[in-house]
C-alpha cells in the first residue's frame, strides 16, 4: 500500500467528519563525530499517520505509527474525542478545511540521495579525519541524509503526495587550545556535498594565534552566509509570521508598505527555487507559491496558514506547518535574501578601516520580538578587519542588535548565494534553509563578551 492508499484508508475511518489525514514516511540517516572519531550512527524509518478532525471551529488530532486496522481506528477515535471535547468550549476559529487547487510540482528530491548510502558518510568523514589531521586539529561535527515522503487525503477531495530529500555537513576544526573554525554545506543532493571543501574552510576559518579583546561597541561588520541565515530564520519567526502579525506582536506589525530595510534588501519565500529544499504545498495541502515578504527594502507581506489567515481575515499563502495551523503560527521556510555586487568576501571587507568578519552566530535568543532584537555570540571564526582585510582573530563576542536594523544599514551583499540550513534530528524530519548572501553593514552592536 502506498501512503495516499494509506491516507485514504485513515480518512475513511472518520466518515462524517470534516476531515485530513496526514501520512509521512521517513527514512535517514546521520552519524555524529567528535575528535576525529565517529560518537553516534543512526537510521531512522518511519511511518506516522496523523489524523485532524474539524466541529464547530475547533479542531482535534491524533498520531500514530500503529498502520494495522486497530491502531488507526484507536486514533482516530482519540482525534473525534479530543474535537468533540474542543467544540464544548464553544463555537473555534478555524474556518475548516481548504478546498483543492491545483498544485504544481517542485524538484526537491534527489534519488542518489534517497538511497541513503551509508559509504558518503564514512567518505566524508574519512575526509574531514585526514585534512585535519594534516592540520594538526580535530575535527566535530555532523553528517546526515534523508528521504521524507508526504502525503494528503482530506474530506474536502484534497490527494496530493510529495517526496523530498535533503543533505547536511557539518565540520568543526579545533585545536588543542580550543581555537575553532566552523563550515558547512546543505543540499538537495548529498553528492554535490563537497567534503574537503567543506573541512578545508573550516580549518581556514580556525584562529592560528591567540585572539584579541574587542571592546562593547558599534562596529562595522561583515557577516559570512551562515550568520546571514541566521538573521533570517529569526526574521521568519518575528516579522513574516502572520498570527503574530495578526495579534499585534510582529515585527511589521502596522509597517507594511513602509521602508525597513536598505534599499539594497529584497527577501522573498521561494518554494520553488532552484537548489533549495522546494515544497509544492503545505501541511493542509495548501499549494505554494513565490511570496515577497520585503521588496527593495519596503516591508510587503507576511505569510499565513488557514487558521492565522482567518484571524487576519486573509487567505493562506500556503505556509502551515501542521494540519489545522500550528500554535505558534505560520512562518517561511524557503527564504531567499537576494544578492548584492560584491565578487567576494575580500570585497566586501575593502571598505572598512577596523571592523568585525563573522562566520556565524550561536546561542541566540530573542530581547524584543517587537523589534526584532536578538542577543547571542559570535563563534568558531570571528576575526577583526583591519584596512580592509581580514586580519588577527579576536575572542568571540556576545552581541545585542535588531535584525531590522542590521538590514537597514547594509551597504552590500555578495552576488553569490549559499544555501545554509542546519539539520534538526529531533522530532519529524522537516529540513529548512536559506538561501542567502554575506553582507556588510555598520553599526554591529557588540555588548560584551561572549
Amino acid at each position: 500500500m502506498n501512503d495516499l492508499e494509506l491516507a485514504r484508508r485513515a480518512l475513511a475511518l472518520l466518515d462524517g467528519d470534516e476531515s485530513q489525514a496526514t501520512v509521512t514516511h521517513e527514512r535517514s540517516l546521520a552519524t555524529r563525530f567528535a575528535r576525529s572519531t565517529p560518537t553516534q550512527a543512526t537510521a531512522v524509518e518511519q511511518t506516522t499517520v496523523e489524523l485532524l478532525c474539524v466541529r464547530d471551529g475547533q479542531t482535534g488530532s491524533a498520531r500514530t505509527n500503529r498502520l494495522d486496522d486497530d491502531g488507526l481506528r484507536a486514533a482516530a477515535q482519540r482525534a473525534r474525542a479530543a474535537t468533540i471535547a474542543a467544540a464544548r468550549s464553544g463555537a473555534g476559529e478555524y474556518p475548516g478545511l481548504p478546498e483543492p487547487a491545483n498544485v504544481d510540482a517542485c524538484a526537491g528530491f534527489d534519488p542518489a540521495t534517497a538511497a541513503l548510502d551509508p559509504a558518503q558518510a564514512a567518505g566524508a568523514l574519512r575526509t574531514a579525519f585526514a585534512a585535519c589531521a594534516s592540520a594538526g586539529l580535530e575535527a566535530f561535527g555532523l553528517w546526515t541524509a534523508g528521504a521524507v515522503h508526504t502525503a494528503i487525503a482530506s474530506s474536502r477531495g484534497i490527494a496530493l503526495t510529495e517526496a523530498v530529500t535533503d543533505a547536511h555537513l557539518k565540520v568543526i576544526a579545533r585545536d588543542t587550545a580550543g581555537r575553532s573554525g566552523f563550515a558547512s554545506a546543505t543540499s538537495v543532493a548529498s553528492g554535490e556535498i563537497d567534503a574537503g571543501a567543506v573541512v578545508s574552510a573550516a580549518i581556514e576559518r580556525r584562529a592560528s594565534r591567540e585572539p584579541l579583546e574587542l571592546a562593547p561597541g558599534a562596529y562595522p561588520v561583515v557577516l559570512d552566509h551562515a550568520a546571514v541565515a541566521t538573521l533570517l530564520e529569526f526574521l521568519a519567526e518575528l516579522a513574516f509570521n502572520g498570527l503574530l502579525h495578526a495579534e499585534g506582536r510582529g515585527a511589521l506589525t502596522d509597517r507594511i508598505g513602509e521602508r525597513v530595510c536598505a534599499p539594497n534588501i529584497t527577501i522573498r519565500d521561494e518554494p520553488g527555487a532552484s537548489g533549495t529544499f522546494s515544497r509544492a504545498f503545505d501541511a493542509e495541502g495548501v499549494p505554494k507559491h513565490a511570496l515577497t515578504l520585503i521588496g527593495d527594502g519596503v516591508a510587503r507581506a507576511v505569510v499565513h496558514d488557514t487558521r492565522s489567515a482567518a484571524r487576519a481575515h486573509a487567505v493562506s499563502t500556503g505556509h502551515a506547518l501542521t494540519p489545522g495551523g500550528d500554535p505558534d503560527g505560520a512562518i517561511p521556510t524557503n527564504l531567499v535574501l537576494h544578492g548584492g555586487g560584491a565578487a567576494s568576501l575580500e570585497e566586501l571587507c575593502a571598505p572598512i578601516e577596523r571592523g568585525i568578519y563573522v562566520t556565524r552566530l550561536w546561542y541566540v535568543n530573542t530581547v524584543e520580538p517587537r523589534e526584532a532584537v536578538l542577543t547571542g555570540m559570535t563563534r568558531d571564526g570571528t576575526f577583526l578587519i583591519e584596512d580592509g582585510r581580514i586580519g588577527r582573530p579576536l575572542r568571540d563576542v556576545r552581541f545585542t542588535d535588531s535584525v531590522l536594523r542590521i538590514l537597514a544599514d547594509t551597504e552590500e551583499l555578495t552576488a553569490a548565494l549559499r544555501l545554509v540550513g542546519e539539520a534538526d534530528l529531533y522530532g519529524e524530519r522537516f529540513a529548512t534553509a536559506a538561501l542567502c548572501p554575506a553582507l556588510r553593514a555598520t553599526g554591529f552592536r557588540v555588548s560584551g563578551s561572549a
